[in-house]
């Protein structure tokens, strides 16, 4: 008597990954953001609110280079720093 067991092949089907995931920069085209952004919270002690213009110039970059879904910067917490630029250019 055989006691293996065939419930049945499934087929695995990939999906997307999840918001907030996303690839890694293989090619390093975001590594001098990163570095850049690292570089800030070590010097602040990693106090990352004192790096949120770092953290930003590197999402933007990933955005840029399809490393992550685009997103509006205002829903990733930026929204403050995109009214300053906005400032910053009227004035200009």
């Amino acid at each position: 008597m055989s006691t293996a067991m065939n419930f049945g092949t499934k087929s695995f089907q990939p999906r997307p990954p999840d918001k907030g995931s996303f690839p890694l920069d293989h090619f390093g085209e975001c590594k001098a953001f990163k570095e850049k952004f690292m570089k800030c919270l070590r010097d602040n002690n990693f106090e990352n609110t004192l790096c949120r213009k770092e953290s930003k110039e590197y999402l933007e970059c990933r955005m840029e280079r399809q490393l992550m879904a685009q997103e509006s910067l205002g829903k990733l917490g930026f929204r403050d720093l995109m009214d300053e630029e906005s400032e910053t250019k009227k004035n200009s």
